[in-house]
């Protein structure tokens, strides 16, 4: 099993990301993969680190499918010599709001992907926000967001273990694994939005599908049907936040296995009940 230390993390950094809690998570993971399914992959934390003779990204976010693509294809070279090109030609610092915006305007008439990666570095918390029409519209991240040497070094390990690994991206709605062609020892993990925790990736403001209580009644059935069919898979979600509860999610998490990830990320064993912390993340699995 990979050390915290030498865990691989996105240079995406929105909120929502599983890098804090690997060590937490891969101990649940089986320990022999053949094809590891990312099914909502979003900024990938979780499938880089995996060890498995294939991964499949999928994101429902076609731009991230795009830009890891571009990632892997691409010489790490030509990658940081035009990002460090867009900083210098637009000027882009934590102050200028102006830069920043002349860089989204242009994005959302080029659609370059580089400059979509560009815009989160700066962008508010590094969220990825579109509206109806596609076009990137998150406010500036002022004081607060910048390509630093952190997410340059993040960038780096991370490109290089993309082009190293077998790894394939798709983008699709999450039921497409219905028709999936499953082998032996093929595994699927799952972190899809978070029905209560109204955050930025779940609020339907992002140009993309919104997640709902359909969309998480649809998953947890198709999660029984790869368990009918003895698919191993490994659900990432929450029971209680801010003083919500997902009773369905809870329900139905009673004919697997349950651990629970306390805000320390520490592992404690599955008993239900209240507490005062706002938030009871689990994972729930079935092997």
């Amino acid at each position: 099993m990979i050390k915290e230390k030498e865990y691989i993390k996105s240079p995406l950094n929105y909120t929502g990301g599983k890098y804090k809690i690997l060590s937490s998570i891969f101990p649940f993971f089986p320990k022999k993969i053949n094809t590891f399914i990312d099914l909502f992959g979003g900024g990938f934390n979780v499938g880089i680190n995996v060890n498995a003779k294939k991964i499949i990204y999928n994101d429902h976010m076609s731009y991230l499918k795009e830009m890891f693509s571009f990632f892997k294809e691409a010489e790490t070279d030509f990658i940081l010599k035009s990002i460090k090109g867009r900083i210098s030609e637009f000027n882009l610092n934590e102050q200028n709001i102006e830069g920043y915006l002349n860089l989204r305007k242009k994005y959302n008439k080029s659609r370059d992907i580089l400059d979509l990666f560009l815009l989160t570095c700066y962008s508010f918390n590094h969220q990825i926000r579109f509206n109806n029409n596609h076009e990137f519209n998150t406010p500036f991240g002022r004081n607060r967001s910048c390509f630093n040497s952190s997410i340059e070094q993040n960038l780096i390990s991370f490109i290089t273990n993309l082009k190293n690994k077998n790894i394939e991206f798709s983008s699709h709605d999450f039921s497409y694994i219905k028709n999936y062609e499953f082998k032996k020892n093929d595994f699927v993990y799952c972190d899809p939005p978070y029905l209560i925790s109204n955050a930025a990736y779940n609020d339907g403001k992002r140009g993309f599908k919104n997640w709902t209580e359909k969309e998480d009644n649809e998953l947890l059935k198709l999660l029984d049907s790869l368990n009918s069919k003895n698919i191993k898979f490994l659900l990432s979600n929450v029971f209680i936040h801010k003083g919500l509860k997902n009773n369905n999610l809870i329900e139905w998490s009673k004919n697997y296995n349950v651990k629970f990830i306390d805000k320390n990320y520490k592992n404690c064993n599955y008993h239900l009940k209240e507490k005062k912390s706002q938030t009871q993340e689990v994972i729930v699995y079935n092997y």
